[in-house]
Parts: C-alpha cells; structure tokens; sequence
C-alpha cells in the first residue's frame, strides 16, 4: 500500500522532532548547534537542514516539549537556545520506546532469510 505524501511528510516530521528532542536531551542548544550534533552523532548521514529544523524546533516548542530564550554562544551573536521541558522528557522517553520497537521489528524482517 502506498503511502500518501501527506503520510511520508508527517513520518519525517516525526523523525526530526525525535532527533532534535534527543539532541537536546544534553542541555540547552541553540538552532545550529543542534544540527551540528545529528549530524556528527550519525557520521553524516543524518542531517537536518534549516528548512526543517527550525519548523520543527517551533511545532516542539508550541507542544511545550521545548522552551527557548535568547543568549549569546561563544561566537557572541545573539542566538536562541532550546532545552526540554519536563513533558519534552516525557514525549522523549515515549518516542524512544515506539523507535525502539520499530527498530527492533525491522530488525527482524530483515534478517529472516
């Protein structure tokens, strides 16, 4: 059965919203740096663009699984710095656990022969 673009979009979305919540899960980051640190964890495979981090970062924070401030890194620019808020912790622990179901299924579909 084929999914419909509006499915596939709503599946990534997913993906990165996961992706950022995790990412954040070390402590407050601002935009850039949260992309620097998917993208190095997954040894460039994964990475998320501003196209979709940034809309993503703002549906996390309207959900209340994120909050943000202004402060300024080491580069002395202002910048907006993200962290999870106790539900964005809760949200985490929930979507590791359907990822790792998922995984774990995958897992083993591909290595029946």
């Amino acid at each position: 059965m084929e999914r419909t673009k509006t499915e596939r979009k709503r599946s990534t979305r997913g993906t990165v919203d996961l992706l950022v919540l995790k990412t954040l899960a070390r402590g407050p980051q601002h935009g850039w740096a949260v992309s620097q640190r998917i993208r190095e964890i997954s040894r460039d495979v994964l990475q998320v663009n501003q196209g979709a981090l940034y809309p993503a970062l703002q549906r996390l924070e309207e959900q209340g699984w994120v909050s943000s401030e202004w402060g300024v890194p080491a580069a002395n620019r202002p910048a907006k710095f993200y962290r999870l808020t106790h539900a964005g912790v809760q949200e985490l622990e929930r979507e590791t656990a359907t990822w790792a179901q998922v995984a774990a299924a995958m897992s083993l579909i591909l290595e029946t022969s």
